[in-house]
């Protein structure tokens, strides 16, 4: 079994969101968004939705995320979407990232399902 990295081994799950929201920016991601949905939600802690401008872009985005993780030993327990990149669901477990194309993220409105939750404003990266 592989280990973590050591900066990586105790990182909470507001520290993996934003991680993940710099991983989008970084990749040029749209309209970046973390929910705090804890007192709302199971089945996870925290939502982070962001845009591409295409499908191959919400691919690569998604793509750069995974790989981004992977290479700090974070792997997604499931990944749904990706052949038609119109909605990439990441479950890393405690984050879910929604990558959406922008007519998808339109339609189905996670930001309106979802408007009690706790938008986290401040993206910057926290380790």
């Amino acid at each position: 079994m592989k280990r973590l990295k050591e900066e990586y081994q105790s990182i909470d799950s507001q520290n993996l969101a934003r991680t993940c929201s710099q991983i989008g920016l970084t990749s040029k991601a749209e309209n970046v968004v973390v929910l705090d949905v804890r007192e709302m939600s199971s089945f996870t802690d925290y939502f982070v939705i962001m845009s591409g401008r295409s499908t191959r872009h919400v691919q690569a985005l998604a793509d750069s995320l995974e790989g981004e993780l992977r290479s700090k030993r974070i792997k997604t327990s499931r990944t749904e979407g990706m052949q038609e990149g119109k909605w990439v669901l990441l479950d890393f477990g405690d984050v879910v990232v929604h990558v959406f194309y922008h007519e998808q993220r339109e339609f189905y409105d996670l930001e309106g399902l979802w408007h009690d939750a706790p938008r986290i404003d401040d993206l910057s990266d926290h380790k």
